[in-house]
């Protein structure tokens, strides 16, 4: 398997490279093989410390993390990894309480995998997400759509609230283009997966509330009374305020 300081020489530029985290060596092994078969460039990280200095220096398309690492957990390293990177991120997690997915999605994570899973699955889900539609290809008439203090940049992939620039995950900017694209339509979980994760994504669909939680906590937005995110119950969620 590849280690961030010979990856970049020894394989094709266009080769997506993942970053697989787990202290199980015997496990991140097993995953990097089923990545590297399809196509790959792998690197390995077993603590958070080292976690976060190869995401540094190597800058992966996406990352697997494991939530329970020695020292710095998974969210840590997420919410640090969050501060200069953008890529993609894949929670692992042995435990199956829901509040353990929620927090670790709460920093930035992307999607979410319980132990014991299928390698096969995983490779699935990174490739899904590297297939994912990106919004400044909606077809909107203008790259910019405001909505009231809030404007949307779709091709600098860029949100502002009253003029200060609002930091999301590329996740919480697509959920957010896509309502915005459409303000007028009320979009069920459903419909924003097969809009942001791809109609061959397979999960819980609470991920998209997670998300849709996270945007409006980013601006600002009281769920109770919205500004910009508004819940039509029993259905889904669609931009403009509450009635």
């Amino acid at each position: 398997m590849a280690n961030p300081g010979t990856a970049s020489t020894s394989a094709p530029a266009l080769r997506t490279r993942v970053l697989v985290v787990d202290d199980e060596v015997p496990l991140a092994r097993l995953v990097s093989g089923y990545l590297e078969r399809d196509g790959f460039d792998v690197a390995t990280a077993t603590d958070g410390h080292e976690a976060i200095a190869q995401a540094r220096e190597w800058d992966p398309g996406v990352i697997v993390l494991d939530l329970g690492l020695p020292g710095v957990d998974g969210i840590e390293v997420c919410r640090v990894v969050r501060t200069f990177s953008d890529c993609y991120i894949i929670m692992l997690t042995a435990r199956v309480e829901e509040i353990d997915k929620l927090i670790g999605l709460s920093v930035g994570a992307d999607d979410y995998l319980t132990k014991p899973f299928s390698p096969r699955e995983l490779v699935a889900r990174v490739k899904a997400m590297l297939r994912r539609p990106r919004q400044d290809d909606t077809g909107a008439e203008t790259a910019d759509m405001t909505v009231g203090s809030l404007t949307i940049d779709l091709l600098a992939r860029e949100v502002r609230l009253a003029g200060e620039l609002v930091d999301l995950t590329r996740t919480e900017f697509d959920v957010l283009a896509v309502l915005a694209t459409h303000p007028r339509m009320v979009f069920s979980r459903v419909q924003l997966i097969e809009a942001v994760w791809g109609a061959t994504w397979v999960g819980d669909e609470h991920l998209v509330d997670v998300h849709i939680a996270h945007v409006r906590r980013k601006l600002g937005d009281d769920s109770t009374a919205p500004t910009f995110i508004r819940t039509v119950r029993g259905v889904g969620y669609r931009m403009g305020p509450g009635q």
